[in-house]
């Protein structure tokens, strides 16, 4: 009993021992960092801007010595971050969480750079290693297919050739299929790494995204991955999605129109409705303006209303009224002037513009996205007309 007990407490005095050998304790990180002459230049530690996707904020600053640097601090949950080095074109990013985080920068190339130390960022490296070889082959057949058809492509843009432009496009995405397919076979199979939840908030990118299986990947994530940011926002998007399914009646909004006041859609509905997305920067929506002109010209008189959504940035007010009276856009208008986090086109699940949902008389979606003859046909049927 006694040799029992003494190797009982043994084991459990390593594991006390080994536990204190960390360190980091709750939500503390450790960025360890060798980079080869950089002595006295900067290290950033950068995120991305929450209200300004693209941009990236800094929020740490430490110097190189003796070829190291090293950053501390916390973080309550992982997250993708960047870090820059003055002397070098290009980032490096990586998972910024818990524990004890080693980079290796590379003397020569900076995308070559070695991230480890914690699950995630092993994780992270293994995938990017992984992924090479289709990445390098899928972009060199993209490239022989963009250009052997650009001519093709241009003819049929020009003259509005939808069905030539649909097949070159179908074309395309079948070339990116390999790539598309490390993604989501890496998602079904890891539900415990973090880059399976990035990378299922990112299948909502896709022009068609396959909804019924980011709900599968969805609901297979362990529930500490279902509680991080992008977590949420998976599941957000997915309620969002079911509440704008064809056949749904459109959820209402408001927001203020270039004068100021508040409208909502309930105000706008028509006999026939379209919710268009668009922004005055956006130049494939100015370019559909003058279809979605002619369209109103024609039909509003027999019960056409459209109501614009405009997802132009905070500085962007006098950009979108110059755009709408540049393009003649003769119907309602709103913009939170919220660029992509407007609340309107979260509640819509718009990841992407021009985006366009079509309405019949009671507010009932009844189709998604048409452009062209197609829409014109739609709004024709509606209408009766």
């Amino acid at each position: 009993m006694k040799l029992k007990m003494k190797k009982i407490f043994l084991f459990v005095s390593a594991a006390a021992l080994f536990a204190s050998c960390s360190k980091t304790g709750d939500n503390e990180y450790i960025i360890s960092g060798t980079v080869e002459g950089a002595d006295g230049k900067n290290v950033i530690l950068e995120r991305q801007d929450e209200n300004t996707p693209g941009n990236l904020v800094a929020i740490d600053t430490v110097k190189v010595e003796n070829g190291k640097f090293e950053i501390k601090g916390t973080a309550t949950e992982p997250a993708i971050h960047t870090l820059r080095i003055d002397t070098k074109e290009g980032m490096v990013d990586f998972i910024l969480e818990e524990g004890e985080i080693r980079v290796a920068v590379d003397k020569d190339t900076i995308a070559k750079t070695k991230v480890s130390g914690t699950y995630n960022n092993e994780e992270l490296s293994k995938f990017k290693e992984d992924l090479k070889v289709t990445q390098k082959d899928v972009q060199k057949k993209s490239m022989a297919f963009q250009q052997a058809n650009m001519q093709k492509m241009n003819q049929a843009q020009q003259s509005k050739d939808t069905a030539v432009v649909n097949q070159l496009m179908n074309e395309y995405k079948k070339i990116q299929e390999p790539l598309n397919n490390k993604y989501t076979n890496y998602a079904e199979n890891n539900p415990k790494s973090f880059l399976s939840v990035l990378i299922t908030e990112s299948l909502f990118n896709f022009p068609e995204p396959d909804i019924a299986k980011i709900k599968k990947i969805y609901n297979s994530l362990t529930s500490e991955l279902k509680n991080t940011k992008p977590g949420k926002s998976v599941k957000e998007k997915l309620d969002n999605l079911d509440a704008v399914e064809i056949g749904k009646v459109a959820p209402d909004f408001t927001a203020p129109n270039p004068e100021g006041k508040n409208v909502s859609l309930k105000q706008s509905l028509g006999k026939v409705t379209i919710i268009d997305f668009w922004a005055s920067w956006c130049a494939p929506c100015r370019q559909e303006n003058p279809n979605v002109v002619a369209l109103y010209n024609e039909f509003h008189d027999k019960g056409l209303n459209i109501i614009g959504v405009s997802l132009d940035q905070p500085d962007g007010a006098t950009k979108w009224k110059e755009a709408i009276a540049a393009d003649k856009l003769a119907w309602t208008h709103v913009s939170n002037l919220k660029f992509w986090q407007d609340p309107i086109a979260k509640k819509y699940n718009v990841r992407s513009i021009p985006a366009t949902f079509i309405l019949d008389a009671s507010g009932k979606i009844v189709a998604k996205d048409l452009r062209g003859e197609e829409l014109k046909a739609k709004v024709k049927e509606l209408l009766g007309a």
